[in-house]
């Protein structure tokens, strides 16, 4: 099956910092543009950050670019999110992404990707 998995969420406190990453099981991640999402409870679905496939391009969402940066590794069939800075309303679970694609047009668009991870809790605390 084609799978990505994601790995690294935990409790951290505000202004702390945490790695995410995203495996590929199944297939090669090389060929597919990536991208993380987060959602809270009772909110939206909320685009992070997206990457093509060779890692040349990349987009943020409002108010994260700066604090987040989104990478991959393509030999390790890997994409990570390096989150510094964390604030509270940084809580959300976090969903990694992937498309058939060298680049996604609205790439922060949730419609746009057919893989899905499980989703890995990030709590920043008070």
């Amino acid at each position: 099956q084609e799978q990505l998995v994601e790995s690294g969420g935990g409790l951290v406190q505000p202004g702390g910092s945490l790695r995410l990453s995203c495996a590929a099981s199944g297939f090669n991640l090389g060929y597919y543009a990536t991208a993380w999402f987060r959602q809270a409870p009772g909110k939206e679905r909320e685009g992070v950050s997206c990457i093509s496939s060779s890692g040349s391009h990349t987009m943020y969402g409002d108010s994260l670019e700066g604090r987040f940066t989104i990478s991959r590794d393509n030999i390790k069939n890997l994409t990570y999110l390096q989150m510094n800075n964390l604030k509270p309303e940084d809580t959300a679970v976090y969903y990694c992404a992937g498309a058939h694609a060298d680049w996604v047009m609205g790439c922060l668009d949730p419609g746009e990707y057919d893989y899905w991870g499980q989703g890995t809790q990030v709590t920043v605390s008070s």
